[in-house]
């Protein structure tokens, strides 16, 4: 499949999965996103980018904090998400967000256009995480300040998966890997132009119900490959046959445990 035909079909696999979550906010979700703003520490009157914005959570927190002379741009492709962030924005009768329905990895804004830049969780579905970094360098105003959160290598159910595949011959590349390590994450931003860069850690892990972890549908996201798209039926039936029994081995009295270590990046722009 030529990267331009798979890269179409990937962005419509994530923008068809994310307009399937009509229940997207929960404890959970609220929760791994609003570290951001205790880490950027934002003032009244900022012009503030979140990227990939989805339901809005981070967005209409950061509208409360930046007040009517402020301005939230929210940018996302999932029409389903932003109709859901744009319900609680009227709910609300916020007068400071945009939302702008785009691909967060292309749209384009004027230089120096924004006093901060977030994105929760999302950068990693990104094809070019450092041609990205870079355009929100040159987003920032001097002295703006980016953050993001991501996951480390070893977290959700892609070690398993990538396990599993590889006995049968099948490589799968971990989507989490570009970020996947306090260093790595470092070591884009640098390369990006960024300075005082910080990277903070928490283990956001829980245990699932066991019948449910079990359950893989065979999907798999990777901006750039999914050498599962040529798997036969039959053995993909085999894939899920030995996940689930793996799943089931490594469970405890609590359920099964899923990983989800995460790094909460920041940086800034100092000229």
């Amino acid at each position: 499949m030529q990267n331009s035909q798979y890269e179409q079909e990937y962005k419509k696999k994530v923008i068809d999965f994310f307009d399937s979550r009509t229940s997207y906010d929960n404890n959970y979700t609220i929760y791994r996103a609003l570290p951001l703003l205790d880490l950027v520490q934002l003032q009244k009157g900022q012009k503030v980018l979140d990227m990939a914005t989805g339901t809005g959570i981070i967005a209409i927190a950061v509208a409360k904090i930046i007040g009517s002379q402020g301005k939230v741009t929210g940018v996302d492709f999932s029409s389903g998400m932003l109709n859901q962030a744009q319900q609680k924005i009227e709910e609300l009768g916020l007068q400071n967000i945009e939302l702008i329905e785009a691909d967060a990895e292309y749209i384009d804004f004027n230089d120096e256009s924004f006093d901060v830049i977030l994105c929760s969780t999302a950068i990693v579905y990104f094809k070019d995480i450092l041609a990205a970094l870079r355009k929100w360098y040159r987003f920032l105003k001097p002295g703006g300040v980016i953050s993001f959160s991501c996951c480390s290598e070893q977290s959700c159910e892609a070690p398993l998966i990538i396990e599993i595949c590889g006995k049968h011959n099948i490589f799968l590349k971990n989507i989490n890997e570009p970020t996947g390590t306090s260093e790595k994450c470092h070591h884009l931003l640098a390369e990006a132009g960024f300075q005082n860069i910080e990277v903070k850690t928490q283990q956001l892990g829980f245990y699932r119900n066991l019948e449910q972890a079990k359950e893989w549908n065979g999907g798999w996201f990777h901006p750039r490959e999914n050498p599962l798209l040529e798997v036969s039926s039959e053995q993909m039936a085999e894939l899920k046959e030995e996940y689930r029994q793996k799943i089931e081995a490594e469970a405890t009295e609590q359920g099964a445990w899923y990983e989800n270590l995460t790094f909460f990046v920041t940086a800034r722009k100092t000229t």
